[in-house]
């Protein structure tokens, strides 16, 4: 079994806070640590962390490659001398140097929804964490080809993390209940997320790779103004049938292994967060 994040905010932190945690992590379960990383967008960055931001796949692909200098560092006692665009780290005394893991770094697995930040996974990434805002046709057609491409590449290039075998995780939004009143009610939380993901513009392409580019313009007005609940009522069956498996828990379950079989590697069961630990046990079960 293993203990992951999925996902700590990477540029809420930087590349030496981040691993200094993930080392303890990593050494605390006995080298069954995962980490996951994603970059959030603009405003959380800038206006709630009070972080800065630009060019995000750029950045999230030195992030990862300043983490790694770190790690190698302390594993092999080598001179820390990372120097970048975004990131620096020169400096690494006896005392603040943890030394190696007899289990080695833990993985670092990105996340990812638009093609830049796919690719840059899929370069410098051990897995790529689909986003829950998703759909299996955009997967196929967009999310895998992309992450592929960009892996193959650095595999060819004989790039040293590239000896891990790439996993990609997936996350599917369930919409379940015993009764039709648990059903409706977890319904309209699943809208709501729906719709608060669909107004985020970085993910605009996820619903125009299904033609709902005008709900997004839509969503994101709504957003602007503060009207969350009304967003979730613009989120009509059909929408919600493509980003979210709906029915039974029994039945729920065989949907989300039937609408990921041969897509992703790792699958998390998304439920809304009041719903109770019964029906998510029976949707896993199935």
């Amino acid at each position: 079994m293993q203990l992951a994040t999925g996902v700590a905010i990477a540029f809420a932190r930087t590349p030496m806070t981040l691993a200094h945690s993930a080392w303890d992590l990593q050494r605390l379960s006995g080298g069954r640590a995962a980490i996951g990383l994603g970059s959030q967008v603009r405003p959380h960055i800038t206006r709630r962390y009070g972080m800065p931001w630009s060019r995000p796949a750029a950045r999230m692909r030195e992030f990862a490659a300043a983490t790694r200098a770190v790690w190698h560092s302390w594993q092999t006692g080598e001179r820390l001398d990372f120097r970048g665009d975004f990131y620096t780290h020169t400096l690494m005394t006896p005392m603040f140097d943890p030394g190696p893991l007899s289990h080695g770094a833990p993985p670092l697995r990105l996340a990812a929804v638009g093609p830049r930040m796919t690719s840059v996974a899929g370069e410098i990434g051990d897995g790529l964490i689909c986003h829950p805002f998703t759909t299996p046709r955009y997967l196929r057609e967009v999310t895998l080809p992309t992450v592929r491409a960009a892996r193959a590449r650095v595999e060819a290039a004989g790039e040293p993390w590239t000896v891990r075998p790439f996993e990609v995780s997936g996350t599917a939004m369930v919409v379940t209940g015993r009764t039709e009143e648990q059903l409706a009610a977890n319904a309209r939380t699943v809208r709501e997320r729906i719709a608060f993901y669909g107004s985020t513009p970085a993910y605009r392409p996820v619903l125009e790779q299904h033609g709902w580019g005008a709900l997004h313009e839509e969503l994101h007005m709504l957003s602007q103004e503060g009207r969350w609940q009304e967003m979730g009522r613009r989120i009509d069956d059909e929408v919600l049938g493509a980003f979210a498996v709906v029915g039974e828990p029994e039945a729920a379950g065989r949907a989300v292994r039937e609408r990921f079989a041969g897509l992703v590697d790792r699958i998390t069961v998304s439920l809304p967060y009041d719903a109770d630990d019964e029906l998510a046990l029976d949707v896993l079960g199935a």
